[in-house]
């Protein structure tokens, strides 16, 4: 699969070696894990039926609405301090371990949360989280210590496969628990994902020793000089530079707008689809069989849609998946029957890795190729902030229907019909993002975009 000897990293001066690449690439073996089972998996199941034992459909997803959307600011405002941090190759790896290690301990406490206690566990999901994303900013910056310019694609794309591969097979053993606890010995399903927040704790723990043992940690400017609040400093000075560079690039700003709009209903969507499903009264099991779907199919067909940008345009392409993205929200308001639900997943699964890759590979053509990481340091910060605004509407959309529909004192076959229509309301919101981030993005000129960058790069 990979051979080091016929591979560019041998005839580069990057200190890697085969061990550190496939060191590098296993993180994201590791991490994907929580990516997978907690986040989009087990954890919004589990807080509607047992944390939130009690509380209706609409409250409890009201609640993790919120819940989402704290945990992406809170993220997002550590971004920036962290970016600089590994801009300046301030210890990487030690921050990138401890930002890990936080989600794991914070993923295996879990466990020991109790039924009701809603606000117990989305604490600790939110700080779960943290350590998650955290995690990833350092481990996407030391992608420099393991690759070289020729090969850094196809390394890259060795991690993300990794993640894929990693994360479905232990979900899908997860998934198996849950539906036949007695095999493993465990007396039910609640058992059985409580189990599986353990198992992911110590899949990601586990496999991120490889990325401690084996990858280089570089050396960086803040190492040379011994200060390392002066990094943070000077990080946040370059970020500050950057923001009033791209104030005057009105085509790098409109795109960052319109991918920050769009982005976020597309994280919106990975969120809350299955808290969504269960508002609607689907299975969990059925609900964990479409996710399922979504993370198997998800990775061909990302590599189709990249084939698909090369052949038809980068741009159109992201048209396409916006539109196919509002398609799926309108449907999903009028769904019933789980067949459907399947359907969605699939479609999801289509146009999901494909949004993202390309916008990622569309905004290099935009901005100044002598300060790509200035720039994409922002880009990423940037998708922090996503998933902030979609679970909040959401959130609020559904209190919102919710009150006006039900009358002083409702029966409980009132409050079930409302709390089913005010969902069907909240995620029908999120075409709203899609529609401002595609009309953005139709005003976003290539070619201008181009010349400034052009221009910025004798500067």
């Amino acid at each position: 699969m990979f051979d080091p000897e016929n591979n560019a990293l041998t005839e580069n001066p990057v200190p890697s070696s085969r061990k550190a690449v496939w060191g590098w690439a296993l993180y994201d073996w590791a991490n994907s894990a929580f990516a997978t089972s907690v986040m989009a998996g087990f954890f919004p199941i589990f807080f509607k039926q047992y944390w939130s034992l009690g509380a209706d459909t609409s409250l409890s997803t009201a609640r993790l609405g919120f819940g989402n959307s704290l945990a992406s600011l809170l993220i997002a405002a550590m971004a920036p301090v962290m970016g600089a941090i590994a801009d300046r190759g301030a210890a990487r790896k030690k921050f990138l371990m401890t930002f890990a290690y936080l989600g794991v301990l914070m993923t295996a406490l879990l466990y020991v949360v109790g039924q009701g206690q809603w606000l117990l566990a989305l604490s600790v999901y939110v700080a779960a989280a943290i350590g998650f994303s955290g995690s990833i900013v350092f481990y996407d910056s030391l992608l420099p210590a393991v690759a070289s310019e020729t090969n850094i694609d196809f390394i890259s794309s060795l991690g993300y496969s990794l993640g894929y591969l990693g994360g479905g097979l232990l979900f899908l053993l997860n998934v198996i628990m849950t539906l036949k606890p007695g095999t493993f010995g465990l007396p039910d399903a609640a058992a059985a994902v409580r189990v599986s927040f353990v198992s992911v704790a110590l899949w990601w723990g586990l496999f991120s020793l490889f990325t401690l043992l084996w990858v280089p940690d570089t050396a960086g400017r803040e190492r040379r000089t011994g200060r390392r609040w002066h990094t943070v400093v000077e990080g946040l000075k370059q970020l500050s530079e950057t923001f009033k560079e791209i104030r005057h690039l009105r085509t790098v700003f409109l795109f960052l707008l319109a991918y920050w709009f769009y982005i976020d209903g597309v994280d919106t969507i990975i969120r809350m689809a299955v808290d969504y499903g269960l508002s609607l009264g689907f299975r969990s099991t059925d609900l964990i069989t479409a996710l399922l779907a979504v993370q198997f199919v998800g990775f061909p067909a990302a590599l189709a849609f990249g084939k698909l940008g090369q052949k038809w345009g980068v741009r159109r392409s992201i048209f396409l998946a916006i539109g196919m993205y509002i398609c799926i929200t309108l449907w999903g308001t009028m769904i019933s029957s789980k067949t459907e639900f399947y359907a969605l997943a699939v479609m999801i699964a289509l146009v999901q890795g494909g949004i993202q890759a390309l916008s990622r590979s569309y905004y290099s053509r935009l901005i100044p190729v002598n300060k790509a990481a200035q720039y994409y340091g922002f880009y990423n910060m940037l998708g922090k902030f996503a998933a902030i605004m979609g679970p909040a509407l959401m959130g609020g959309v559904v209190l919102l229907v919710r009150y006006l529909l039900l009358p002083p004192s409702p029966s409980t076959e009132a409050m079930l019909a409302a709390g089913r229509l005010a969902s069907r309301w909240s995620l029908g919101s999120i075409v709203v993002l899609f529609a401002i981030g595609g009309l953005l993005l139709y005003f976003v000129d290539e070619q201008k975009g181009r010349r400034e960058a052009q221009y910025l790069s004798r500067t």
